[in-house]
């Protein structure tokens, strides 16, 4: 049995890109501990909902987690950056203002406590440049530093070729057009190119249980448009779980990155 512990900046992003991942651990007899950088306080809380965005956005994870399998949530005592640009990029316990050390050594001691054999972050610019996914990135590599044992470290990120497929299909059926490669929000384009990435997860027998995890998350329109997609789509968009690992030769391998 192996102990993972995933890094995600905000509630809804672990169902998004690590549910499948994380729920074949789960059913492989692994234990799972999901690390989230913020409350998630970002946004608009739905009519109807007593409470603050962030403690509903506690019960998302709580009740997500109950889907995928994983046994524990730590929640860091930071808020949402927003994107870049935001007025709340500043503010007060901001994620992405928070000294990377400090981060650094709060995830690290859950990698202590749980003797922890990888830890998976985000890619170098979060997939897609969100504030909080870059500062996931640098916190989390540095926590691996950190550890009194030190895990395996991987990166989660997209299949820039795979999207650039995707949506020309999409494209060719009709749909709306989407240039993979224009800048994200930190001037990138999204994810990272194939030839260097390290792992393949197919997740298509997981694929209930990431959209049972997305709808987990109602309060947050990312993953309502996901479940929006058909079938097909859903499952050639996000049926792979890609990951790099720095420490490996080139070369994507479709396997169980964690055997």
């Amino acid at each position: 049995m192996s102990t993972l512990v995933f890094v995600h900046a905000h509630p809804d992003d672990e169902a998004s890109q690590t549910s499948g991942t994380i729920a074949r651990a789960v059913a492989r007899g692994d234990r799972v501990v999901i690390v989230y950088a913020t409350d998630g306080n970002q946004g608009t809380l739905p009519e109807g909902q007593a409470g603050s965005l962030a403690d509903l956005r506690h019960r998302e994870a709580e009740a997500s987690a109950e889907i995928t399998g994983a046994q524990r949530l730590v929640w860091l005592p930071y808020h949402d950056s927003g994107m870049r640009g935001w007025e709340c990029n500043t503010a007060e316990g901001a994620f992405m203002q928070a000294d990377v050390d400090v981060v650094a050594r709060q995830i690290a001691d859950v990698l202590d406590a749980e003797n922890a054999d990888a830890v998976i972050g985000y890619d170098w610019h979060g997939g897609y440049g969100h504030p909080d996914h870059i500062q996931v990135h640098r916190v989390t590599r540095r926590a691996a530093d950190l550890a009194a044992r030190t895990p395996r470290y991987l990166e989660v990120s997209m299949n820039r070729d795979r999207m650039r497929s995707f949506a020309a299909a999409a494209a060719a059926a009709g749909f709306e057009e989407w240039d993979v490669d224009a800048p994200m929000d930190d001037g990138n384009p999204v994810g990272t190119p194939q030839a260097h990435l390290n792992w393949a997860v197919d997740i298509s027998d997981e694929l209930p249980i990431k959209r049972a995890a997305l709808a987990a998350h109602a309060s947050q329109p990312d993953a309502a448009g996901m479940l929006q997609l058909p079938p097909e789509a859903f499952s050639a968009m996000l049926g792979v779980e890609h990951y790099l690992e720095p420490t490996r030769e080139p070369g994507m391998v479709e396997a169980w990155p964690f055997d």
